[in-house]
C-alpha cells in the first residue's frame, strides 16, 4: 500500500527588504501557475514578442536585440562581456564596488587587458576621473561600470560616464541590475551600448533572468568579431535567432529551452510596471525612500553614501557602534517575519543595506521596517 513519506516545501512569509530578490506581486506568482506550453509554440513565440516590446519600454531603447537570458543577472553580465570583447582588447572597468570588481574577473575571463579606475567605496564613479584614465589608455574599446551599485547603494550618472566614453570611440557595458524600474535607466538617450538587469530587483519578478539590450553599434561589434563567441549559451547572434529580430521574415530557431513559466511571470511584471508607467514607479521609489530615510535618522542611523547620490531602493545604514550585525537581522527576521541585507566584502559587518525594490516598495513595509528597528536596537547608540 502506497503511504506518503515526504512532504512539500512550505517557505515561510517574508517581508523581503534586502538587496534582493524582492516580494512579488500576488498576479506574478500566479502567472508562473499557468500552464506549461512549448517554448516554440506560436502562442508561446507571440507572448516572447510582447516581454521583447515591453522590455523595450523598461529599458527605454528601440533596440532589435533586447531579450531575457535564462539565467539571473550574472549571466546578463557575462553575455555583455563575451559578445563584445574579444581576447587583447583593452577594456576599462571602473569599480565602485563588489560587482565593478565583478566585471572585472569576467573581462579578464575574456582575455581583456583590463585597466581599472578604482573609486572609494560609496561615491559614484566620476566622470573626471574616466576621461584620464581614457586619456592614458586611447587604445581602450570598451569602457564598463554599475550604474547603481547593489553593494553599496551608490547611483553613478551614467549618462555622462557614456558620453565621456562614446567621445573617445568606446563602447559601453552598464550594470543596471538594481537600477531598472527603480531610478531613471534610458537606454538610447544615454546611449548605453550594453545593459543588464535582473528580474528580481525593482522589476518584482521571480529570480532567475537577466533582461539584456544590445545598441546597433554594439550588434555591429559582435557581428565583426574576428575571432568565436567563447559562450555557445551566451552567443546573442544565437539567441536573437530565438528572440527574432524584428525583420518580416522573423522565423524563429530553436536555441535553448526556455524557463517558460518564469517569462509567464516577467511578462505579469512587465504589464504590471507598463500600467503603473516607468515614471510612477521611479516616483513610488522615491517617495518611500524619503520616508524610510527620515525615520531611520530618527533612530540615530547615519546613510553611508551622500545625499546626492544614493539609491532610492537600496537604503544603506552604517551599523551603530557596539551594536552585532548578524544579530539584530537574526532577530528582524524571526521575530517580523523581516529581511534587510548585511554589507558585502569590505563592508561587511560595517552597514545595512535596506531595500526598497518593486512590490516592497510601499509604506507599510517602510512602516515596519522603521518600527522593528527601534523595537529591536538599543536605546542608546
Amino acid at each position: 500500500m502506497y503511504h506518503n513519506q515526504f512532504s512539500s516545501f512550505m517557505p515561510p512569509q517574508r517581508v523581503l527588504m534586502g538587496a534582493g530578490p524582492a516580494n512579488i506581486y500576488p498576479s506574478v506568482a500566479l502567472a508562473m501557475a499557468k500552464p506549461t506550453i512549448g517554448h516554440l509554440d506560436p502562442s508561446f513565440i507571440e507572448m516572447m514578442d510582447q516581454v521583447k516590446s515591453h522590455l523595450q519600454y523598461a529599458f527605454q531603447t528601440e533596440n532589435k536585440m533586447t531579450g531575457a537570458i535564462s539565467a539571473p543577472g550574472s549571466a546578463g553580465m557575462e553575455a555583455c562581456f563575451v559578445n563584445l570583447v574579444e581576447p587583447g582588447d583593452t577594456v576599462i572597468v571602473c569599480i565602485n564596488g563588489v560587482f565593478g570588481g565583478r566585471m572585472k574577473e569576467i573581462a579578464e575571463r575574456c582575455g581583456a587587458k583590463v585597466v581599472t579606475y578604482e573609486e572609494q567605496l560609496g561615491k559614484p564613479i566620476d566622470p573626471e576621473k574616466l576621461e584620464q584614465t581614457l586619456a592614458l589608455h586611447p587604445d581602450a574599446s570598451v569602457v564598463a561600470f554599475v550604474h547603481a551599485e547593489t553593494s553599496t547603494g551608490v547611483l553613478s550618472d551614467a549618462q555622462a560616464l557614456c558620453e565621456i566614453s562614446r567621445k573617445n570611440n568606446c563602447l559601453t557595458i552598464v550594470d543596471a541590475v538594481t537600477s531598472v524600474a527603480g531610478s531613471p535607466v534610458r537606454v538610447d538617450e544615454w546611449g548605453i551600448d550594453a545593459v543588464y538587469t535582473g528580474s528580481q530587483k525593482c522589476l518584482s519578478c521571480v529570480p532567475g533572468l537577466s533582461p539584456v539590450t544590445f545598441s546597433p553599434k554594439a550588434v555591429a561589434k559582435i557581428m565583426d568579431r574576428k575571432q568565436q563567441i567563447r559562450s555557445w549559451f551566451l552567443d546573442q547572434s544565437l539567441l536573437m535567432g530565438y528572440w527574432g529580430d524584428g525583420s518580416n521574415n522573423d522565423k524563429r530557431s530553436y536555441h535553448h529551452t526556455a524557463p517558460v513559466n518564469s517569462l509567464y511571470a516577467l511578462h505579469e511584471a512587465l504589464v504590471l510596471l507598463r500600467n503603473e508607467t516607468l515614471e510612477t514607479s521611479w516616483l513610488r521609489h522615491n517617495q518611500n525612500h524619503e520616508v524610510l530615510r527620515d525615520g531611520l535618522e530618527t533612530l540615530g542611523l547615519r546613510y553611508f553614501v551622500d545625499p546626492e547620490c544614493r539609491l532610492p531602493q537600496l537604503n544603506s545604514v552604517y551599523i551603530p557602534d557596539g551594536v552585532d550585525d548578524v544579530e539584530v537581522r537574526a532577530k528582524l527576521l524571526t521575530d517580523y517575519g523581516l529581511e534587510i541585507g548585511g554589507g558585502l566584502g569590505a563592508l561587511a559587518g560595517k552597514i545595512w543595506r535596506i531595500g526598497l525594490m518593486g512590490a516592497a516598495a510601499n509604506p507599510s513595509n517602510v512602516a515596519l521596517c522603521l518600527k522593528a528597528l527601534a523595537d529591536v536596537l538599543p536605546t542608546k547608540h
